[in-house]
């Protein structure tokens, strides 16, 4: 009999006579012998249908760690010694790098770099950075990478060129592995960041615009989004950056493409550590999981910069006013001493054509969203009154804690000077930072008294 034939028969002597089994046969491989037929059998087990989780599946395939530091050996030397550890779907790998750097000129300098790893043999390197005129420069690097499949050289040079104050123009030209031709013009300016880049290449060739706005607050938020088209697809990505404390960065990102899919990127700078969590959410395009990629990160970070973030900050600052405050009593009580002690011991001169009407030195709250704050000032318009000459007070870009009859009435906050007073016979008035210089009488400085 045929083979066809030999199979269909097998099933249906095994399987025909036992009801709803036909169709369930299992895998039946047969050993060509001319005497014997011989069946190779999987157990049968009923499987039951489960039902979706409403929790999601989280896989971690890939975690990669990374340190360098530098050491100066000389004013001109600096030894750089870096090293990684990677591990992806049970594979791992690291490598670690030594390179000595020296300063040659104030126009240039070269770079040594000596590296080995498990997953890839020795390397060396030569880096070479030299400024061919003030406006251009540009930066060479050779390397030479040992490998089970022979030595991979390669060669990268850039030459870059200040097209104007904010605008540098980049040309790179890459040999090698992945060869190409790379041109950019990048545009840095205090509210925003442009770039667009256009590289022809094997096997990527691709063009690329971003665009990145700076808003000028106190967190350094920031708005980004780019567009990638080319050979291997297209991706858009958006997302935005802040600054949660002292020394931390969080932002997030959103990259949506063809055939990539979509996926979540989280990044956490804390002064010089980089933590990145690149989230893949799926790969198809989703509007539900492009929804959730950017609501989910917003939702959670309002929550957490709310509830955890913000009342943590608070605390601790506190804590350092504290600190302040404890460690500066004893000093700001002498100095309040001192400072009422020379008020009452200075005989001011009769005053002139300038008036010291009213003077008051601290903490002032103006915000109403502030009420709950408490108002710190002291009285200074004795000290101040002192310090006029020929009807004219000037003072210096200092802090203004240190001018006699004066004390810091709140350590570690911010303080102003606020003045009343009256010149021919007209009242004035001038709010100052601490910090911030003064000088009085000013025409500006006139209250309107019309109507």
């Amino acid at each position: 009999v045929g083979e066809e034939e030999a199979d269909s028969h097998q099933k249906s002597l095994m399987w025909g006579s036992i009801p709803g089994l036909r169709d369930h046969a299992p895998q039946v491989s047969y050993f060509k012998d001319p005497f014997t037929i011989t069946c190779i059998f999987t157990k049968i087990e009923e499987y039951e249908d489960v039902s979706g989780s409403g929790f999601p599946q989280i896989e971690i395939n890939k975690m990669h760690i990374s340190q360098s530091i530098e050491a100066p050996l000389t004013t001109t030397d600096t030894a750089i010694l870096s090293g990684s550890l990677s591990t992806q779907n049970g594979n791992g790998g690291g490598s670690i790098n030594f390179a000595l750097r020296r300063v040659t000129s104030a126009k240039g300098w070269g770079e040594l770099e000596f590296g080995a790893g498990d997953l890839q043999g020795p390397l060396f390197g030569l880096k070479l950075f030299r400024n061919l005129t003030p406006r251009c420069f540009v930066t060479t690097n050779c390397a030479l990478q040992f490998s089970s499949r022979g030595i991979r050289p390669g060669l990268t040079t850039v030459l870059a060129r200040n097209l104007d104050k904010n605008t540098v123009g980049y040309l790179q030209w890459r040999w090698g592995i992945q060869s190409a031709m790379n041109t950019s013009i990048v545009r840095d300016t205090k509210t925003s960041h442009f770039t667009v880049a256009l590289q022809l290449g094997i096997p990527h060739s691709f063009a690329l615009i971003s665009y990145q706005h700076k808003f000028q607050d106190d967190d350094q938020t920031r708005v980004k989004g780019s567009l990638k088209a080319g050979f291997f697809g297209t991706v858009v990505e958006y997302g935005a950056e802040r600054k949660i404390s002292r020394h931390s960065v969080l932002g997030a990102a959103v990259s949506v493409g063809v055939p990539q899919g979509v996926s979540l990127k989280v990044k956490l700078n804390r002064a010089s550590q980089t933590y990145f969590f690149p989230i893949h959410l799926t790969d198809q395009l989703l509007p539900s999981a492009v929804f959730y990629a950017t609501v989910g990160p917003l939702v959670v970070y309002f929550a957490l910069h709310r509830l955890v973030i913000k009342p943590y900050l608070r605390a601790q600052k506190e804590k350092e006013l504290e600190k302040q405050r404890e460690s500066t009593a004893t000093d700001i009580l002498q100095k309040k001493q001192e400072a009422e002690a020379a008020v009452s011991a200075r005989r001011c001169a009769p005053p002139g054509r300038l008036i010291i009407v009213n003077a008051w030195y601290g903490k002032f709250v103006n915000d109403k969203s502030k009420k709950s704050e408490k108002v710190k000032v002291i009285d200074v318009t004795v000290p101040l009154q002192c310090l006029v000459k020929d009807s004219k007070l000037i003072l210096t870009e200092a802090s203004k804690a240190g001018l006699p009859g004066f004390y810091d009435p709140c350590v570690g906050e911010e303080k102003n000077l606020k003045v009343l007073y009256q010149f021919r016979g007209v009242l004035h008035q001038v709010m100052a930072l601490d910090n911030e210089a003064l000088r009085i009488p000013k025409q500006s400085h006139r209250i309107d008294t019309d109507g």
